[in-house]
């Protein structure tokens, strides 16, 4: 039996396991196995067969944007109408065949648009050059969707399942679990708070499907198996998600507010250029992006080319990306703006710094 029909079988078992308190063990076991056999196939696709030309472009800008979607959505129209690079847009499925960049130049910062092709089900077991499209998804700020509203939320669900199979978890933070090997010992099962859904058999059975059985475990908060697992196995991604559900000219009104209420959604219409600004919007906050205008002793701030960061930099983030050998000089920083208690106030390099702060650095 090859390792799809292994993965077939395991999904099979767990759609058809009633959920409740005493199959919760049972069920985790096999969300243990089924992930493991999942990292198997993807490290067996990597490394047999042919290597092709992947999509990978340099890193470039303050922050990166992938949009993900089906084909025939809107993704190319997206990035012709807000950058200035010309991607080919038709009303036939797979225009796209490789990965094109853009810029969006918003509020001092420069924003790499990726327009990548679409993918189809089935992305994450390897068609339609599906892994390729998420392995540069996986090196992304923010996770763009592009949606058809006409077909509701059916697409927004295919998707979160491809690129939750692929390591890549959506608008979710990593779970306090401590989780450390050791030589002997046996397993070692702690919690700081009540747990509902773990238990040291459960934790153990899990351990044991990966072959581990010696290692400190210590659980933060009320998790369950797909959370350790997420942990053990390291490799997961977290990152920021927005749903655009474009085309909304074609559905109702009612429809369209409905889709707008969704967690993390808006509605746009790329043909007409509707809410565009809506956008830009809810990228620039779903990046937290900071803003930091430099000055020089006895000059006026440069308001032109400000320091772009990710929220919670500090003073050491800003020196860093000015040049690294600041740090090395640094003596103090004087602060004006929102982060600073009075104006100016001295800092240190630990210091965090708020959008639209000025600071001028003071070297030994």
């Amino acid at each position: 039996m090859g390792i799809l029909d292994k993965i077939k079988d395991i999904e099979t078992e767990m759609a058809r396991t009633q959920k409740n308190k005493a199959t919760e063990g049972h069920l985790g076991l096999l969300k243990a196995k089924l992930a493991r056999y999942r990292n198997e196939l993807i490290a067996a696709s990597e490394t047999k067969g042919p290597k092709g030309e992947g999509f990978e472009v340099v890193k470039a800008g303050d922050a990166r944007v992938a949009m993900i979607g089906f084909p025939s959505v809107g993704k190319s129209t997206l990035l012709d109408k807000m950058t200035e690079t010309k991607s080919e847009a038709a009303s036939y499925e797979f225009t796209t065949l490789t990965c094109i960049p853009g810029n969006i130049h918003y509020r001092d910062a420069r924003i790499q648009l990726l327009d990548l092709p679409g993918i189809i089900e089935g992305a994450s077991g390897g068609k339609g050059r599906g892994k390729q499209v998420i392995a540069v998804a996986r090196t992304a700020d923010l996770i763009l969707f592009m949606l058809d509203a006409t077909k509701g939320e059916v697409q927004r669900v295919l998707l979160e399942k491809e690129l939750h199979t692929c390591g890549i978890r959506l608008n979710c933070s990593p779970a306090d679990i401590t989780f450390k090997q050791k030589a002997s010992g046996g397993i070692s099962f702690n919690s700081t708070v009540k747990l509902t859904k773990m238990d040291a058999r459960l934790c153990g059975l899990i351990l044991k499907e990966y072959k581990i059985n010696n290692a400190e475990v210590l659980f933060r908060g009320d998790y369950g198996a797909d959370e350790l697992i997420d942990t053990v196995l390291g490799n997961r991604v977290y990152l920021k998600a927005l749903y655009c559900y474009n085309k909304c000219d074609l559905v109702s009104v009612e429809e369209c507010d409905r889709l707008a209420r969704l967690p993390d959604s808006m509605v746009l219409c790329t043909a007409l250029q509707l809410n565009f600004d809506l956008l830009l919007s809810l990228i620039w906050d779903y990046l937290a992006l900071v803003r930091v205008y430099t000055k020089k002793q006895g000059r006026a701030p440069d308001f032109a080319d400000p320091v772009v960061l990710r929220s919670g930099a500090t003073i050491r983030d800003v020196c860093l990306k000015i040049h690294r050998t600041i740090v090395d000089s640094f003596k103090s920083a004087l602060v004006w703006g929102t982060s600073a208690k009075y104006s100016p106030q001295r800092v240190g390099l630990s210091h965090a710094v708020h959008d639209e702060d000025v600071v001028m650095i003071l070297t030994k």
